[in-house]
Formats: C-alpha cells, structure tokens, sequence
C-alpha cells in the first residue's frame, strides 16, 4: 500500500484496491513517512505506555500510617482518600499524588474497609405462588388506569391486564369503571383465551369489595371462585407485585394514548383494539409456551347468590407486632414475624385460613406460620 502510494497513486485508489479504509492507508503512509521501505519498523505498537508512574513505596506506606492516623484522631472522623490527600498537602509532604491516586493506593494495598454490594438474583416469577413459580399455572393482573380525560370534558378509565408468563394484554377503555363492568369484562376476556389458574389485583374497592365492612365478599371475587379462578389480592402499597402491569399501563399511555389524538370513546377503543393484536402477535411465541389456560365451562351461568367454595388469597405485610389485617378482621400471626410479608390463604371449604411466611431471598422456603379457624358468614349478596 504505501509502495503504490509513493509512486504517485492516490490514497483512496490504494484504499478501494486494498479494500481497507482510507484511514488505514494514510496511518501507513504516515509510519513510513519519507524513509526506505526496508528501515521502517512495521510492527505494531502497543496500546499501553512503555513507562507506568507508579508512586513510589515509602509514598505509598506513608498514606496507610496516615490512614490509620486519620481514623483514629481525625476530629471529623474522616479517612478516605480526599481526607488523606488534605492532610498530605498541611503537612508539606514533598510528593502529593491526587485524590484519585490515593483511592488507588488504598485500593492496592486493601486498605478499604467498606464491602462490595452484594447482588442476588430476582426470584422467579410469582415467586408468592409456588405453582405460579414453578411454571405449572398461570395468573392474570388486572388494574385501573384512571385520570384520563378527552377533550371536551370525556372522562376515561381504563381496564388492563397482562398475564405473567405468557404476556397475554388486554385493555378496554371506556366510561369511569365500576364492577360490574369488570366482570362483564373478565367473562367476555376469559370466553375468548381461556381461564387462568390465579387472577391477581390490587385492593380497590371495585376488585374487592367494600372495606368498611366485615367479611366482605366482592362481585368480582365471587365470580373467580365460581368459575374455580383463585382470586390474589396484591399488598398494600406495594406496587412491585404489580410491577408487569404498572408497565403495561406506562406502555399504553404512551403508545396509545399520548400518541394520538382520540375524537371519542369509540376512536379510542379502536386504536386500543390494534395496539392489544400488535402486542398479542409480538408475544404469541411467548403465550404459546406459557402454562395452559382451562377452557370456559359450557352452559356456566353467573349466580351470586351460589354458595362459596374455593381459596382466597391476601398478600399482606404484617405489623409491628405480627397481625395481619384483612376482610375487616385482624389476625395475629407471628410476633416474631413483624413487617414481614405472608400470603394468607382464606380456605371457603374446610372454614380455614392459614398464613405463610414469604422471602424474596429464599422464594422456595414458605413456612406456615400458623393457622386459625375462620368462616364467611352466609348472606344474600345486595346487587
């Protein structure tokens, strides 16, 4: 390449004849720069300096008695390499190496005293529910996006869900929900893709029912228990248990609704509709290895008067002292199990509720901490 150079052909001809980049060819030409071809040193160069300016160690010894000094008479009770580098320059030490040189130093000579974070692996998946964990069943999210309002003074509220393996979505936007739309909703969506093993919300008054009353057996959690779906309800004020529809939601928003501008409600929904089978075609590789969903009962009918059977579930963080509240009732669980989250399992056929210690460190290891006797007073449901 450089030969062609010299005798007169251009650069860019050499380049295009060698098939190298231009660069290359002119990083050549400048090593041999005006010499004979056979005095040039074509070896490569390392990429590392041929002299390190290591500080010297009496320097270096001097910073660790300086150190120790520090830690133990420093009025400020301040050691660390800015600490050390002050001191260095009161005391008129002949060589100051930088702060950053001094960080280095201490580093060396493992004169640290701090440990490195250590970084644990996320549990699994549902890691709450051992089936779900295990990949064995699937659950379905469900929340409320509200807040939303069109121009014109429409409010809109937004029911989603996502399912946690399989990443199946689903969002129907409309007038301010209430529960009964959500259950209307849930059969429509469940006719269409089958029931999941759990189905899991937050602790709206619309998913759960009324707080203010004891014993309290929501709309929506009579129609999971009579289509054999265990209803979960999610801790309070811990949305990382939600954390895949929270991202959904932030998905939607963005991608849906701060998007496009929407006339109407049913502008709106079609725009929804699209999103929701884009995203079900992305994700069909994932919903197709996903724990198989049960088919919808032929001929099922929703009473709601039908007598309870099945198992709730309440994710809770206990208090202080190791009690737990839920369905108007407070439970005391462990006292030595205090602000520590259990999955409380209320038992509608043997009358039972049982509670479970839970560790996001030690996902697989669930104790049951105790159980107690419990029944859900039979009364007709006010529709």
């Amino acid at each position: 390449m450089v030969a062609m150079v010299q005798t007169g052909a251009s650069m860019r001809a050499v380049a295009r004849a060698y098939q190298v980049s231009l660069c290359t060819v002119q990083r050549w030409v400048a090593r041999a720069a005006a010499a004979r071809l056979d005095r040039v040193e074509w070896n490569d160069r390392a990429p590392i300096p041929q002299r390190s300016h290591r500080t010297n160690s009496a320097t270096e010894d001097f910073v660790l008695r300086l150190r120790r000094e520090l830690k133990e008479t420093s009025d400020l009770g301040e050691y660390g390499a800015r600490a050390i580098h002050r001191a260095l320059i009161e005391r008129h030490h002949p060589l100051v190496p930088s702060p950053r040189t001094v960080g280095r130093i201490l580093e060396r000579r493992g004169a640290f005293d701090g440990r490195r974070r250590v970084r644990r692996l996320p549990p699994p998946r549902g890691w709450y529910l051992p089936s779900v964990a295990e990949h064995h069943a699937e659950l379905d999210s469900f929340d409320v996006v509200e807040g939303l309002v069109i121009q014109g003074g429409t409010e809109v509220e937004v029911l989603t869900t996502v399912s946690l393996h399989g990443g199946l979505v689903g969002a129907w936007p409309g007038p301010p929900v209430t529960a009964k739309m959500v259950v209307a909703t849930l059969i429509d969506h469940w006719r269409q893709v089958g029931l999941p093993a759990f189905a899991q919300f937050d602790n709206d008054t619309r998913f759960q029912g009324a707080h203010q009353f004891r014993d309290s057996i929501s709309r929506v959690m009579r129609l999971c228990l009579s289509l054999g779906v265990v209803p979960v309800f999610a801790p309070v004020n811990e949305p990382a248990f939600q954390a895949a529809l929270e991202n959904l939601n932030g998905q939607w928003q963005a991608k849906v609704w701060a998007r496009f501008h929407h006339d109407d409600i049913p502008a709106l929904c079609e725009r929804s509709d699209r999103y929701v089978t884009a995203s079900r075609v992305r994700s069909a590789a994932r919903i197709e290895t996903a724990p198989p969903r049960h088919a919808f009962p032929a001929g099922w009918e929703f009473d709601l008067q039908a007598a309870l059977h099945g198992l709730l579930i309440f994710l809770r963080r206990t208090t202080e002292r190791g009690a737990v509240s839920l369905l108007g009732h407070t439970f005391e669980v462990d006292p030595h199990w205090s602000h520590r989250l259990v999955r409380c399992e209320v038992d509608l056929d043997r009358e039972r509720l049982r509670f479970y210690a839970l560790r996001r460190r030690q996902p697989e290891s669930q104790p049951i901490l105790g159980e107690t006797a419990y029944t859900v007073p039979r009364r007709r449901f006010h529709e």
